[in-house]
């Protein structure tokens, strides 16, 4: 199986910032769309953000709307996820996942859209 591997994630005081790493084998084949999801003790999965192959198109939660920014780098098979302002909320595991769809414009923050996924990296905003 071919799956994302996340990085990046540690502990972090709140109003720090972390850039989180997504990196896949064929990230542009295999994922075309690339989102990042969290889930912390006790929650569901929650959508956090997600962008399309170009990058021209990307969608975000509200509740990470203008601290949060997904990017990607094609040539090296890399997303990222650059957190700011963090919040102790935003403490959880985050999980990169990636699908193909021939809509290269297909940016959705749903779970169910995904069918890659990593093992998680955790993040933690404490003081």
């Amino acid at each position: 199986q071919l799956q994302p591997v996340e990085s990046g994630g540690g502990l972090v005081q709140p109003g720090g910032s972390l850039r989180l790493s997504c990196a896949a084998s064929k990230l542009i084949s295999d994922y075309v769309t690339v989102g990042w999801f969290r889930q912390a003790p006790g929650k569901g999965r929650e959508g956090v953000a997600c962008i399309t192959f170009e990058g021209g198109v990307s969608d975000y939660a509200t509740s990470v709307k203008g601290r949060f920014t997904i990017s990607r780098d094609n040539a090296k098979n890399m997303v990222y996820l650059q957190m700011n302002s963090l919040k102790a909320e935003d403490t959880a595991v985050y999980y990169c996942a990636g699908a193909s769809y021939s809509n290269h414009q297909f940016c959705e923050i749903r779970e169910g859209a995904y069918y890659k996924w990593g093992q998680g990296t955790q993040v933690t905003v404490s003081s």
